[in-house]
C-alpha cells in the first residue's frame, strides 16, 4: 500500500470476467460487504483496475487491510 495500491493474486484466469467476479467475490469477502457494493470502476480488462467499495471509507478500509498484515 506504499503507493495507495493494493496487490491481490488471483488463480481465477482472466477469462470471461472469471478473474473480476473472483476480485469482487475476494474484496466483498474481506471488507464484509455484498457483492453488490463492490464495483470495479475501471479496468475491466486491464491488470490493473479501480475499485469502489460502497459503505467503506477509506480509513476504514486501510485498518482492515493493515490489520490483516500483522
Amino acid at each position: 500500500m506504499d503507493d495507495g495500491s493494493l496487490k491481490i493474486k488471483l488463480i481465477a484466469p482472466p477469462v470471461d470476467g472469471a478473474a473480476n467476479e473472483a476480485l469482487v467475490r475476494f474484496l466483498a469477502d474481506h471488507f464484509g460487504a455484498s457483492r453488490s457494493q463492490v464495483e470495479i470502476v475501471s479496468g475491466h480488462t486491464s491488470r490493473e483496475k479501480i475499485v469502489r467499495i460502497e459503505g467503506v471509507r477509506k480509513g476504514e478500509a486501510e485498518r482492515l487491510l493493515n490489520s490483516n498484515q500483522k
